[in-house]
């Protein structure tokens, strides 16, 4: 044998990368691109949101919003709505639960925005351990994704 059982490099005619759920990538015809250009317009995220209930960035900005002001279970709310439509995008790509969601890709930040404002206002309100599943699944799908979106990218 020439490699190590515990991590090997190939396996037939695969090599280590095409093993496991490949990375799901949004639509470039996805709301949150509509979205991102209206809200760096100017126009209200709730107007947004309202025109495009579909945009998890729409949610997620309306989440970072409340956050901001104090309203916490505001936060909360829109953040769960933007993720859940997330998880509906992302299950129409192609997702199936498990696999990669990367950050880099611009057309999937609405989802993982609203995955982190959901985790944050999930601690906030005490919800700890909802709190916890939603690091684990943020990190899992990207685990630059934390601190891209605390730098604000």
């Amino acid at each position: 044998m020439t490699q190590p059982i515990g991590n090997p490099s190939h396996i037939g005619n695969l090599d280590a990368s095409q093993l496991g759920p490949q990375p799901t990538y949004l639509p470039e015809d996805h709301p949150d691109v509509e979205a991102r250009t209206r809200i760096d317009a100017g126009e209200e995220p709730i107007d947004v949101a309202a025109a495009l209930p579909a945009s998890s960035l729409a949610w997620a900005e309306l989440a970072d919003e409340a956050h901001r002001e104090g309203r916490l279970v505001d936060a909360y709310a829109y953040a769960r709505v933007g993720y859940h439509r997330g998880l509906d995008a992302l299950r129409a790509a192609g997702w199936r639960g498990a696999g990669p969601i990367p950050y880099s890709h611009e057309v999937n930040r609405g989802f993982l925005r609203a995955l982190y404002a959901l985790g944050r206002a999930a601690g906030a309100i005490g919800e700890g351990e909802e709190a916890a599943r939603i690091e684990e699944f943020l990190h899992s799908s990207d685990p630059t994704a934390v601190d891209a979106i605390g730098r604000g990218e």
